[in-house]
């Protein structure tokens, strides 16, 4: 019964470019064990992709894990019936019917009244003035926590992603986490005292109606926007990055020889804004010729995955041409991310094109910013454009 092998890593040179240790782990060995993260890592995509569905073995179900300790029990912390029941409930609200045809409009209407304000001005940074405010318009809608403004949605769900992701234990990251879960909970309390104004579809008031208990609406609340706000976001200014980087995969999209849901998607498995998933061994499990005992805390590197050199032509490449159909961006299992399609919508058929619609000469200002390796993004985006009003 071998143990996993030891793979060392400078934590802040992993923040900043995780992608050559990842390299290397997958090349080493495909389970290693990381003692700065106190978790085994499966790096290659087609282990992620068979052993996540397999959940009785690898549990979501982490009690002490980061994420229910700081934002409570979601559904995905749960297996089974249990996690069914709370996804069949949200389902109302994300369907790719509900999508079309009640939030696409909304979307639209809500990028355009961002694009209005920002054309005029003739530059901006794309995270921090376009996809942050798109995403937290979005999400205020989508959550029925419309007494959040974009701002303050944004700033919460960073908070929250980092406290989930804290696991060198920092106390202020941690501190800040928890004030952001206090002030959700307060938006909650008062929405959910409002019922009759709440939106017909938002996931509060589709849960509502479903009859999850308290605890459970405000965790997926609070699951939603950790997961509705930072990702899209990311993948916007993301995105709008890697097209500009590459001028003639740019002319492709907008020639109509591929299409803006493409690129989104494989920017997403290029630099993957859900970089990993936790779980948690629940009985004692051999992979690979490595043994796994009880409790023993695996990471599903996503990002790892997604450039896998076994299954992906270019991996390390943004490249439109080749096949991103393996893709594990939105996970591989059963906890699937719910809010894919709109994800997709958003997006795809949204934020991408009316941007490039609207902004005449968009070109790049300056060097971007990129960080994280559990959740990856943007920092900064430095744009600029010609404006019709200079």
């Amino acid at each position: 019964m071998a143990r996993a092998d030891h793979y060392d890593i400078d934590l802040e040179r992993f923040w900043q470019d995780p992608y050559p240790d990842l390299a290397k782990m997958r090349a080493q060995a495909p389970v290693v064990f990381v003692p700065q993260l106190q978790a085994h890592l499966i790096t290659r995509r087609d282990d992620i992709f068979c052993e996540e569905k397999k959940v009785e073995i690898f549990s979501s179900e982490q009690p002490e894990g980061l994420m229910v300790q700081l934002m409570g029990e979601n559904m995905m912390r749960k297996d089974g019936e249990a996690h069914m029941r709370e996804r069949r409930a949200v389902f109302p609200a994300v369907s790719p019917k509900t999508v079309r045809d009640h939030w696409l409009g909304q979307f639209r209407a809500l990028a355009q009244d961002v694009l209005v304000q920002l054309e005029p001005k003739g530059s901006c940074d794309l995270v921090r003035d376009y996809a942050m405010a798109v995403s937290g318009e979005a999400l205020r809608r989508i959550t029925g926590l419309t007494n959040l403004t974009a701002q303050e949605m944004d700033q919460v769900s960073q908070h929250m992603i980092d406290g989930c992701a804290n696991y060198a234990g920092d106390s202020e990251v941690e501190r800040r986490c928890h004030q952001a879960t206090r002030k959700i909970d307060d938006c909650i309390t008062a929405k959910l005292a409002q019922t009759a104004e709440m939106q017909e579809l938002s996931l509060l008031a589709v849960q509502n109606r479903a009859g999850l208990s308290e605890d459970m609406i405000r965790a997926n609340i609070k699951l939603a926007i950790s997961g509705g706000q930072n990702e899209p976001r990311d993948a916007i200014a993301g995105t709008v990055w890697a097209l500009l980087r590459h001028p003639d995969q740019l002319a492709e999209v907008q020639s109509g020889r591929a299409s803006w849901l493409q690129a989104f998607e494989e920017y997403a498995r290029w630099i993957s804004p859900i970089g990993m998933s936790p779980r948690r061994v629940a009985r004692e499990y051999t992979l690979h010729g490595v043994t796994l005992h009880p409790d023993d805390r695996v990471f599903l590197m996503y990002g790892s995955g997604n450039r896998d050199e076994r299954v992906f032509a270019r991996p390390d490449a943004f490249d439109l041409t080749q096949d991103c159909s393996r893709a594990i961006s939105f996970g591989a299992g059963p906890h699937f991310c719910a809010g894919a399609w709109i994800s997709k919508a958003l997006i795809g058929q949204v934020a991408l094109p009316m941007l490039f619609e609207a902004m005449q000469d968009l070109r790049l200002d300056g060097d971007a910013e990129f960080g994280g390796w559990a959740f990856r993004g943007a920092l900064s985006v430095p744009v600029a454009w010609t404006s019709e009003g200079i």
